[in-house]
């Protein structure tokens, strides 16, 4: 309790049924704003919810792991466009996208001048994100994440500068989400709050948070993935997410996403699938180093904490996860760099609650295979 924390999130957060299609109420100025809109091409297709002024330009080649190029032609688009407010609408690639553009479009820095922490300059763009999934939290966020081709890695960038004015929550976004994602951004918001709860860098401000979010997750989640049309499941899930995220900027994640990347980074698994196979090996990896906590999120998930492996992994398979990685397009012969891999994400493995060797990282690749 005694341990400093930083607490940094947007100005603003709206949360509700029908808050996306009030943005002229939040925004000064609304009609006379130049807007560049940041989606994927689903998303794309219904900007229309927004009541976005004439002054809008969309970028709708966002792609699932956004990488270098996909930045580049961001960024090609939006110093074309020169707008005054930037919005991220989807997931968290979008929103991802959005604030690396708010902060690189008018300045002379590039994504590897600003890779790390607090190397990105003040931006004069506004910022505005708006999730359409239930799962990364990113509308709270500082950081993005993008990959480098060349190194199939992801670059880390984190900035205060990268939080977006306005958060805008609106559960009614995620109703036509398909049950598969609905199940797999679940399983990644639960994630966020059980690492971030089991973390050596866990702290008591976010841990309240962090059981809220599980707790959310445990009494939602399968009712989302049974019925989208359930509105209060959804909104349920949304404020799981938005927990989810508020976990991220002072602590963050650990291992559970460090073994993820790499299947995302190579074989375009996606971000919430990733985690969703990763996730009950992980869980029961730690326990040891974390009893008392690890059996809090088994008690709020509904878990058989004696079991807790075994109970994990049914509740994502019930969900209709595909939990094998061969299944994923991810070749058996490649596990071992892989794992080589992942053990180098310091960020995340040097928080883990149990030091991890790359060894065991393969372990967990193999019998998640």
């Amino acid at each position: 309790m005694l341990r400093p924390v930083s607490f940094v999130q947007p100005a603003r957060i709206e949360y509700g049924s029908g808050k996306a299609r009030a943005l002229g109420d939040l925004i000064a100025g609304w009609s006379d704003r130049r807007v560049l809109v940041v989606a994927d091409a689903f998303n794309a297709g219904r900007t229309d919810l927004l009541g976005l002024p004439a002054q809008t330009h969309v970028f709708s080649r966002v792609k699932p792991e956004p990488d270098l190029p996909n930045l580049d032609e961001l960024l090609d688009e939006a110093r074309a466009f020169a707008p005054d407010l930037v919005i991220g609408f989807g997931g968290g690639s979008a929103m991802d996208l959005a604030k690396l553009a708010a902060v690189l479009a008018t300045s002379s820095k590039g994504l590897r001048d600003i890779v790390g922490v607090g190397k990105a300059d003040p931006r004069s763009i506004g910022l505005i994100a708006i999730p359409t999934t239930a799962g990364t939290g990113s509308e709270v966020g500082a950081r993005a994440l993008v990959t480098d081709p060349s190194s199939q890695s992801k670059m880390a960038v984190e900035s205060r500068h990268m939080v977006a004015d306005l958060a805008v929550v609106d559960p009614d976004l995620t109703v036509s989400l398909p049950p598969a994602v609905t199940a797999a951004t679940g399983v990644d918001a639960l994630a966020h709050c059980a690492e971030a709860f089991t973390s050596r860098r866990a702290h008591p401000l976010i841990d309240i948070y962090a059981q809220k979010g599980i707790a959310l997750v445990g009494q939602y989640l399968a009712r989302a993935v049974a019925d989208g049309s359930d509105v209060e499941a959804r909104a349920g899930l949304a404020m799981a997410a938005l927990y989810g995220g508020f976990c991220l900027g002072p602590v963050n994640t650990t291992a559970g996403h460090a073994l993820s990347y790499p299947l995302g980074t190579r074989y375009g698994v996606p971000h919430g699938l990733a985690n969703a196979v990763i996730f009950p090996h992980t869980l029961a990896f730690n326990a040891s180093a974390q009893t008392a906590k690890t059996a809090t999120v088994a008690e709020l998930m509904g878990f058989d904490g004696t079991k807790l492996f075994d109970s994990a992994h049914r509740y994502c398979l019930d969900l209709g996860i595909e939990m094998r990685m061969s299944k994923l397009g991810v070749p058996a012969d490649d596990l071992p760099s892989m794992a080589e891999e992942a053990h180098g994400i310091r960020r995340l493995l040097d928080f883990n609650p149990r030091e991890i060797a790359s060894e065991d990282i393969l372990a967990i690749y193999r019998a998640a295979y």
